[in-house]
């Protein structure tokens, strides 16, 4: 007898929800959210697993690795699609949504989402810390500045690296607003340190790397994108087509028919966030600062017609196919090529 598992995860328990071919209930459990705690209990089963359903999370990828190296056959299932499904059940708790995505995994309504290698999470681990401290400093400026306002100082337009001595230069009188703004101050400093720190590693990293090297020979592509690029994919294989790379990221409209109603909306968002804000940064760069080619023409003439906001996110969603092929083909990017070669 085949049997089909959903597991609704949590950061100390799991509960999973055990369902025959035939959609019966077999057996609910809540376990450890450990893989070797979950496989053990697993192997006790009475029946042979058809698959193990997890929702797409922070700690489900953890998991599905630790579950497929013990033989068992694990799948990511799409977050979005998944709430979707279990909207419908009236009162929401853990064992019911194990129930939930156990019966959307017997019925094969669901799309499974690929489970990024180690090499990529760490990656991405070294991006995520580098936009956390970013963020850090850039909140710690803001407050300055607002601080200062209060008092009718204002910082105005001034570099990075002017930015201390103008605070110091408005605060510079007042014990109150020198004993605010010191330790401040001495935070961003440390914050700014450890992102130049970080700066320099994520260039080396992607120095290193040859695919990084070949992405970066295109326009507006840094070190940033071209990493985040690399990790968000990770399995450039995994897309049967370049173009399939667009939608993926969310970068194409949504779209709502029924009936006589059929309505064009904005993108749909789908996918990884910090793709599609690195792939959106790199088009408002090529636009803004690099040298003239084909793709910046393309850019120019669409903007034209409709507009340079949909122009922009036309032509990261035509980034992103290009840096597939790239990819791909093991090829640089031909900043001569003819528009319809790519």
């Amino acid at each position: 007898m085949k049997v089909f598992v959903g597991l609704d995860l949590s950061l100390a328990k799991t509960s999973v929800c055990v369902i025959s071919e035939h959609g019966k209930i077999i057996k609910e459990e809540e376990i450890e959210s450990e893989p070797k705690v979950l496989a053990r209990w697993m192997g006790d089963l009475d029946g042979s697993i058809a698959a193990i359903g997890l929702e797409a999370g922070p700690l489900s990828q953890w998991l599905h690795r630790g579950l497929t190296e013990a033989g068992l056959n694990a799948v990511l299932m799409e977050t979005r699609q998944v709430k979707g499904a279990l909207k419908a059940m009236p009162i929401k708790t853990d064992r019911r949504d194990a129930e939930g995505i156990a019966r959307l995994l017997h019925l094969g309504w669901f799309r499974p989402v690929h489970c990024k290698s180690v090499s990529a999470q760490e990656v991405r681990a070294v991006l995520g810390a580098r936009k956390a401290i970013q963020q850090g400093m850039l909140a710690l400026e803001m407050s300055l500045r607002g601080l200062l306002r209060n008092f009718g100082l204002k910082v105005g337009a001034i570099s990075r690296g002017g930015f201390e001595a103008r605070i110091r230069e408005l605060a510079d009188g007042n014990p109150m607003l020198e004993t605010a703004t010191a330790p401040m101050l001495r935070a961003r400093a440390s914050l700014r340190q450890e992102l130049a720190g970080l700066e320099k590693r994520v260039r080396q990293f992607a120095g290193d790397d040859s695919v990084c090297r070949r992405l970066m020979t295109m326009p507006g592509i840094g070190a940033v994108v071209a990493l985040t690029f690399r990790a968000a994919i990770d399995d450039p294989k995994r897309f049967r087509s370049s173009k399939r790379v667009g939608p993926w990221v969310g970068l194409t409209p949504s779209r709502n028919q029924s009936g006589e109603r059929d309505v064009s909306g904005g993108i749909t968002k789908a996918g990884d966030v910090n793709l599609r804000r690195a792939l959106c940064q790199a088009a408002t760069v090529m636009m803004n600062r690099n040298r003239s080619t084909w793709l910046r023409t393309w850019r120019g003439q669409l903007a034209e017609r409709r507009g340079r906001k949909i122009a922009m996110v036309a032509l990261a969603r035509r980034i992103a196919v290009i840096l597939h092929r790239i990819w791909v083909g093991g090829t640089t990017f031909q900043s001569d090529a003819a528009p319809n070669s790519v």
